[in-house]
């Protein structure tokens, strides 16, 4: 797969990562053995770009990639997450933004994934009630440490990340963002980004499985997937999103590819990297063959007459959890 920069201040990755969060939280049904085989099949395709969090789990999904991994692990970029605060036992205490916090919880990913350094670690949520700056200089200090080589962000405002990036450069942001998700282009975070040279990542650029055919019922869902209680996923609300997925089906048919490879090579086409969650290597070599996808300007006209922004019914998130999105 290509390598190519991500922002610019020196970080090169592959054109489309591996999100592994679903592998030990959220969604269930994973197992060891298939993540594993999961995440080596993503190696040897030429992925180079792993995305975990130690909120996975929590602390799980970390010590999962590490393992997995295992002596190929300098040839990747790992990417975690922080945010929230956890006993070492995995009971979530709150949100803490603190430089107290950010340098346990360097430590901590470092231990669990078994490396002296994470390639990207991001800020998971920004905390409301800890200045911006005081968050990402105690990042940057990682930096200066070794412990970490970028740092980015995750989920937060355009004004947000402008404040973030004149304390310390900031590498990338991760947002949701897919042909169902589409905020991030109107709010104004894409263009700050790409106006700062901050690279864009993509999460559930599938729609959380509506883009991958995975989902045509709530009953496709395994017991205890937190889908079950997103709005988008309500028996109506499922009936008329994949009436979407039909549509951009009819296009992914004409050109031989899938809905899933069509969604990815739309937001790589549009600069960015996104981090398509599996926990079956098929799935991985699915997504994979999208990265050499080329969409002519009328597909690109027939995808967004077919999607269009706001089109998906229902929010992506409970009210708690947009709240929690919101800085």
């Amino acid at each position: 797969m290509q390598q190519i920069p991500l922002g610019s201040q020196g970080l090169v990755t592959s054109a489309m990562g591996l999100g592994c969060m679903g592998m030990s939280a959220f969604y269930g049904g994973a197992t060891e053995s298939g993540s594993v085989e999961t995440i080596r099949r993503a190696l040897d395709l030429g992925i180079t770009l792993f995305d975990t969090a130690e909120a996975y789990g929590p602390f799980e999904n970390e010590r999962l990639v590490g393992r997995a991994l295992g002596a190929d692990r300098d040839r990747v970029v790992v990417a975690s997450k922080f945010a929230t605060d956890f006993t070492d036992d995995g009971r979530p205490i709150g949100l803490d933004g603190s430089p107290e916090h950010a340098r346990r919880a360097i430590d901590r990913s470092l231990r669990h994934l078994g490396t002296d350094h994470v390639d990207l670690w991001y800020l998971h949520r920004a905390d409301p009630n800890v200045p911006i700056e005081d968050t990402i200089g105690a990042m940057s200090d990682a930096v200066t440490a070794g412990k970490a080589r970028y740092i980015g962000v995750s989920e937060t405002s355009a004004a947000t990340l402008r404040r973030a990036h004149a304390t310390f450069p900031i590498t990338a942001i991760q947002s949701e963002y897919s042909l169902f998700e589409r905020d991030a282009a109107h709010n104004g975070v894409l263009d700050t980004a790409s106006g700062l040279g901050i690279g864009f990542v993509p999460f559930s650029p599938l729609g959380r499985g509506f883009l991958s055919g995975a989902v045509t019922r709530k009953d496709d869902l395994p017991e205890g997937d937190a889908r079950r209680n997103l709005p988008r996923f309500s028996d109506e609300a499922i009936d008329a999103n994949l009436r979407v997925v039909d549509a951009l089906k009819v296009i992914a048919d004409e050109k031989g590819v899938t809905t899933a490879q069509l969604a990815l090579a739309w937001l790589i086409q549009a600069g960015t990297v996104p981090i398509p969650g599996t926990t079956k290597a098929s799935r991985v070599e699915e997504n994979v063959a999208a990265a050499d996808i080329v969409l002519s300007t009328s597909e690109l006209g027939r995808i967004e007459a077919a999607a269009p922004h706001g089109v998906a019914v229902g929010t992506r998130n409970t009210e708690v959890g947009m709240a929690r999105d919101r800085d």
